[in-house]
């Protein structure tokens, strides 16, 4: 591991951390949420948010008002995390229990998006990503929203990604015992939209289906 910090190299099974954009990246790009840690005033605070990645950084928003936004917007340190679950990894034994994820924690400092153009489209990614191709489709937002609206971005050059895949690893002398072990799969799924009240009678859009 060349010219890794020492912060982004776990202090456990080393061997699952991976480095490179392409990991990390794909990682980022299927995760909705992420969380947001921080310190303020020696109090720990850990934040959970939706996120979107576009290029070599990943953009949030929130409130003008927020705490949490006024407080990250100035700078401070951040560890952000994310953690996709594949699946229950169940072994012979409770000890040898395991999980199939995937996850990514990078530590940055917020940039505060000013440029409208550059806001705005943030918002679009975001959106996208949370409904796909929903953006074109829904009313645009109005200037007042924008700007009741803070958007931060986080580079994300200082990042590790860590992996687990694969059956259990009993020990060797659980191998022969008469209990069952393998995967139970947890794949997270879109289900059929539910319209709400003023919906009822209008068709499912394409970008729904």
């Amino acid at each position: 591991m060349k010219n890794i910090p020492a912060h982004l190299v776990p202090s456990r099974l080393a061997k699952r951390a991976h480095y490179d954009e392409e990991t990390i990246n794909a990682i980022l790009d299927e995760a909705l949420f992420c969380t947001i840690s921080f310190i303020v005033d020696n109090r720990p605070f850990a934040i959970p948010t939706a996120f979107v990645r576009y290029e070599d950084k990943i953009y949030i928003h929130g409130s003008v008002g927020s705490h949490f936004i006024r407080e990250v917007e100035k700078g401070i340190p951040v560890c952000i995390s994310v953690m996709l679950t594949d699946a229950l990894v169940v072994a012979k034994s409770a000890f040898s229990h395991s999980v199939n994820y995937r996850s990514v924690t990078i530590f940055s400092n917020a940039e505060k998006i000013e440029d409208i153009e550059t806001k705005t489209a943030a918002f679009e990614w975001l959106t996208n990503k949370i409904v796909p191709n929903s953006w074109s489709y829904l009313r645009p937002m109005k200037t007042s929203e924008i700007t009741r609206t803070t958007a931060l971005a986080f580079s994300i050059r200082e990042a590790s990604a860590k992996t687990r895949d694969g059956m259990p690893k009993d020990e060797e002398e659980d191998l022969e015992l008469p209990i069952w072990s393998g995967l139970i799969p947890i794949p997270m799924q879109r289900l059929q939209p539910v319209p709400d009240e003023s919906s009822k009678d209008i068709p499912l859009p394409e970008h729904l289906r």
